[in-house]
């Protein structure tokens, strides 16, 4: 009996897998459910189970879309980068800045964040061009000391006191 179920059932889904599923789904439904067979005739009960089994489930596919094993997705489909790291990296860099010279953050982050000219952040800031240009080159390497010193296995630098 159990072989011609499978055969009817990968009929109906032409695939091996969920076919096996299928009759392993009819067997626990008929076993759950003895009691409300009708008759004696429990080949056509099995098969009626089995294919409104198989309708809902050809019904559940059409609104769910296709199923894809995990296994049978090429690699880096649906991989993505890991977005703690970038978080972390948003987090460290937004202390650093905190720890800029107000002259400096100003500058930055007109210049970097705002997206404003070197002669509109001077004009903003109502200080000379040149002023501008240098607070921009020192806050920017400070910060970049600030991140390589805070970057997890650096090496600390000590200092010696007298």
């Amino acid at each position: 009996m159990v072989p011609g179920l499978r055969r009817y059932a990968r009929a109906l889904l032409r695939d091996a897998t969920a076919a096996d599923d299928l009759v392993q789904d009819c067997l626990e439904r008929a076993i759950s459910r003895w009691g409300q067979r009708r008759g004696d005739a429990v080949r056509p009960w099995l098969y009626a189970i089995l294919h409104n089994l198989a309708i809902n489930r050809l019904k559940q596919k059409g609104r769910r879309g296709p199923h894809m094993s995990i296994d049978g997705v090429p690699k880096g489909v649906f991989a993505q980068e890991p977005q703690q790291d970038h978080g972390l990296h948003q987090q460290d860099v937004l202390r650093a800045i905190d720890q800029l010279p107000e002259d400096q953050r100003a500058v930055l982050l007109l210049v970097s964040v705002e997206d404003l000219s070197y002669e509109e952040t001077a004009a903003a800031l109502h200080i000379p061009l040149g002023t501008v240009m240098s607070r921009l080159s020192r806050a920017r390497e400070r910060l970049r000391r600030i991140l390589e010193d805070n970057e997890p296995g650096s090496i600390p630098h000590l200092r010696r006191v007298k």
